[in-house]
């Protein structure tokens, strides 16, 4: 399978705290990748170093053969902003909080960026933007406020805003930590829909079952170092490394008191 993105080596400090010890991690299109691991693991700064919100230390990105990794550590100039900015659009992300614009209705928070960056006419980007609404079963609420909906349902307009640039890769950050659990059913329905269509992504998650369900991969993540991968079955029911074990074994621990 073709590797749409790689990382080679990647190291990110805070300070004197190293988060990550040099990641390696290939991933094919059409993959669905889930990253496991406790809190403050590093999952959540891997995503940002891979869509460029945060600059690794060291190391390599690329993304479909492009080496990345300088834009994330350029700092000024607009051909390099220009440059994160294109890596962006075809890197889409969904992040625990929704982000939803709150004075545009949520037709209006799918098709601002299409226009913007994509150069849709309104007449293009409400067409497209109508159609991945009702992709995430939305339809009904395109001229609402953000306001009006439950925390669900403001998660599938962000997906669907994320949708809407056409991404290659969608980075998925604990989409459903921020919700109710009876809430998180239909975020996960939404992803599981956009795995089933082919869709390449990378999902940081606590939903154990949903990435055995889905996962064409499951990555554990200890210290900021990938402690194991492979099969989503394989990781999850017979892990081999002792730190999975104990991962594993305190998390149905938790989730079973």
């Amino acid at each position: 399978m073709t590797a749409l993105l790689e990382l080679a080596d990647i190291h990110k400090r805070f300070g004197a705290e190293e988060v990550l010890c040099g990641v390696d991690l290939s991933v094919a299109k059409g993959e669905v990748v889930a990253i496991i691991g406790a809190s403050g693991s590093g999952k959540s700064t891997l995503l940002r170093c891979i869509n460029l919100l945060e600059s690794a230390d060291q190391g390599r990105i690329q993304f479909d053969g492009q080496d990345i990794a300088p834009l994330g550590r350029a700092h000024g100039g607009r051909a390099m902003e220009a440059g994160r900015n294109h890596v962006r659009a075809r890197i889409g992300m969904v992040f625990q909080s929704f982000n939803l614009w709150p004075h545009l209705t949520v037709l209006g928070n799918v098709i601002e960026a299409p226009q913007r960056v994509r150069g849709l006419n309104r007449a293009e980007a409400e067409r497209e933007g109508r159609a991945l609404l009702d992709k995430v079963g939305l339809s009904a609420y395109a001229e609402a406020r953000p306001s009006r909906l439950s925390g669900g349902q403001q998660q599938r307009v962000a997906i669907a805003r994320s949708l809407a640039m056409k991404p290659d890769l969608m980075l998925f950050d604990e989409p459903t930590s921020a919700l109710d659990p009876e809430l998180v059913g239909e975020v996960l329905s939404v992803m599981r829909l956009l795995a089933q269509d082919g869709m390449t992504m990378i999902c940081v998650t606590h939903e154990i079952a949903f990435a055995r369900e889905i996962a064409t991969r499951v990555v554990f993540i200890d210290g900021g170092c990938v402690v194991e991968q492979g099969p989503a079955a394989a990781v999850l029911d017979t892990p081999s490394e002792p730190r999975t074990q104990r991962f594993l074994a305190r998390f149905l621990k938790d989730t079973r008191s």
